[in-house]
Order: structure tokens, then C-alpha cells, then sequence
């Protein structure tokens, strides 16, 4: 697995006019990077996942992109430098509600800021400008990684040629509801104190019956039927999985990312796009249905953006894709030669 790094910086300024005293993200690399520093694709991860997309990560095919990057693969990393960001707000090495926060020397629990979409591409700009990068072939990701692909050609429309928002949306499929049935979903746990567990022995079982659920939402079942045919034995993967995910994962991020998507909607900002779009749905996605499609892509070309449409015929719902990359990869590949051509 590539090695992680961090990129840092001070007094961070969110969308809101708070500040944040020190900014940390987590990211890695692929490739190398052009002396023009115009060689390269940023991968912006799911709502859960992490930076490491080009890996399987702990069993899990969530966020798992290494079927389309890659030496020679569709987003090819022999032309290309790619950078995996982890989101402002996650669990994994980027400052988040578990970080301590540096005015008190505790972690910032449900204190951490309230941050956007807005916010989390800014964050990843400042990386890409620490490491020399003047401008984006693309930006790409699956699902919440999608809202950061649409927000990247709304916020920064000159600097990036095109956007793959996979399994994904210009503006989130929840409301405020959503957010108030996670918390109280949450509140359940006897260590819950308000978001403040961290020294109370954490909030792991209620974590690990939310992510068994959340892996069904995602069609998790379908993937494992083939080689798991027996019920029980697929539940116990699902329950191995769900549980190796709670213990890395902190529950104030799952807040403080829902609490940014459900505001999240660049659908009236079309206009600013000048970057190309490929726009790819999964046939049996619950979450993002390709329905979808209907009326997002009349929308962008009645603002004026290039844009095409790919649907996976797939049975594996919210995970495929990655799971089933090898559906789409020829299109991700035609669509990647064409901005560079």
C-alpha cells in the first residue's frame, strides 16, 4: 500500500468565517509529477471510505479503485499524477472532530466547526498548491467523492478540464431528517454523552449495527452471494467488515460530513462549469437511482457543459462502481484521452 502523508498548514479560514488553527490532510500519490505540474487527477473518496482507494482496504470494496488506476489502466498512472486526498472532517489522518483541538488539548468532539463541501475542496486545493500543482485533468470519485468532483468545477472552474462524479449527485439525496435520525441513531449508545466518548470507551457496537446497515444499503449482499452462498457465512463477513470499519471510524465525522452534505447543491451554479463531464450512475443504486440521470443531464446542457452519460448495468448497487469497474473502465478510458487530446 502506498504510504500515507500529511500535508499541514495554519489558521485555516472555513466558509463560514471560523478558523481553524491547524489544518491537516492525509493524502497519497500515484505517478509522478510533470514539470509543468499539469499532469494530474485528484480521487476524492466516499462519505465513509478513506484516501487509500487504489487498495483494498481492510476486505472492503468500498472506495476501491484500483480496476481504474493504475499503470496502463483508465486513469493510467503512467501519465498521470494522482492524488487521494482524505477529507477535512474524516477519520483518517485529516484534522476531524477526533483531532485534538489545539486551544484545549482535547479532542473537538461535537465543537469541531461546521464545515462545507465548499471547505473540503478548499482544503484540497491548498494541498494540490503545496505540492506544485497547476492545474487538474480531473477530478474523480464515487458517491460523496462525486459531491467533491461537482463542487471542484463550480469552485475552481479554470483550474480543472474534467469531472467523474460516479455513483453520485450535483446536490445530496437527504434532508436535515437524515441528520437528526443519525444522531439519534447514534444517542442510543450508553457512551454517547453528547459526542463526548472518547474517554468513555467509545461508541463501537452501536457503530458496528450502523455500518451492517449501511453495507446492505450499499448492495454488499449481492457482491458476497457468488462466493458466499450460504446466508449465515455472509452475514458473519458483513459483521467482520462492519466491525473492522467501527473500530477506525469516529462517529462525530459521520455528523460533521452529514451535516455538510445536506446542504450541499450546485445544481443552480451550473453556469460556472467549463469542465467536461462524465456522469456515471449504476442501473441498481438505491441511493443515487439512475433516475437520476432524467434530470441532471438536461440541466448541464442547458448550462452549457459538455457532458456525457454512462450507466453500469450492474447488480451490486452502491459499490459497483469500483466492484464492477471492468462495466465502465472503457468509457473512463475514452473520456480521460479525450481531455488530454
Amino acid at each position: 500500500m502506498t504510504p500515507t502523508q500529511h500535508f499541514r498548514t495554519a489558521d485555516f479560514r472555513l466558509e463560514n468565517g471560523e478558523v481553524l488553527p491547524e489544518l491537516v490532510l492525509a493524502y497519497v500519490t500515484h505517478g509522478r509529477l510533470a514539470p509543468d505540474g499539469r499532469n494530474v487527477v485528484l480521487l476524492t473518496h466516499g462519505y465513509t471510505s478513506s484516501h487509500h482507494m487504489v487498495a483494498v482496504e481492510g476486505g472492503s470494496a468500498e472506495g476501491y479503485w484500483g480496476g481504474l488506476v493504475g499503470p496502463g489502466k483508465a486513469i493510467d498512472t503512467g501519465r498521470h499524477f494522482v492524488v487521494s486526498s482524505n477529507m477535512l472532517g474524516s477519520a483518517y489522518g485529516s484534522t476531524g472532530p477526533a483531532s485534538i483541538d489545539p486551544r484545549t488539548g482535547r479532542p473537538y468532539g461535537p465543537d469541531f466547526p461546521d464545515i462545507s463541501l465548499v471547505d473540503i475542496v478548499a482544503a484540497q486545493r491548498a494541498l494540490l498548491d503545496h505540492l506544485g500543482v497547476r492545474h487538474l485533468v480531473a477530478v474523480a470519485g464515487p458517491s460523496y467523492g462525486g459531491f467533491q468532483a461537482f463542487q471542484w468545477a463550480v469552485s475552481y472552474p479554470d483550474f480543472v478540464t474534467g469531472i467523474v462524479p460516479a455513483i453520485s449527485s450535483p446536490r445530496t439525496p437527504g434532508d436535515a431528517s437524515s441528520l437528526d435520525s443519525l444522531v439519534a441513531y447514534l444517542a442510543r449508545d450508553p457512551n454517547w454523552n453528547g459526542g463526548r466518548y472518547y474517554d468513555r470507551g467509545g461508541v463501537l457496537p452501536t457503530l458496528t449495527q450502523l455500518r451492517v446497515d449501511t453495507l446492505k444499503l450499499y448492495g454488499i449482499e449481492a457482491q458476497l452471494t457468488p462466493s458466499l452462498p450460504d446466508r449465515d457465512a455472509r452475514e458473519a463477513e458483513i459483521l467482520r467488515r462492519a466491525a473492522a470499519w467501527a473500530r477506525e471510524f469516529d462517529a462525530n465525522s459521520l455528523i460533521v460530513l452529514r451535516r455538510a452534505n445536506i446542504r450541499f447543491d450546485v445544481e443552480d451554479r451550473f453556469d460556472r462549469i467549463k469542465a467536461r463531464v462524465l456522469y456515471v450512475l449504476s442501473r441498481t443504486d438505491r441511493i443515487f437511482p439512475p433516475s437520476l440521470a432524467a434530470r441532471v443531464m438536461p440541466k448541464l446542457a442547458a448550462a452549457g457543459v459538455a457532458a456525457e452519460y454512462v450507466e453500469i448495468d450492474t447488480e451490486l448497487g452502491h459499490s459497483s462502481g469500483g466492484v464492477d469497474a471492468a462495466k465502465w473502465a472503457p468509457q473512463l478510458r475514452r473520456f480521460m484521452a479525450s481531455l488530454t487530446a
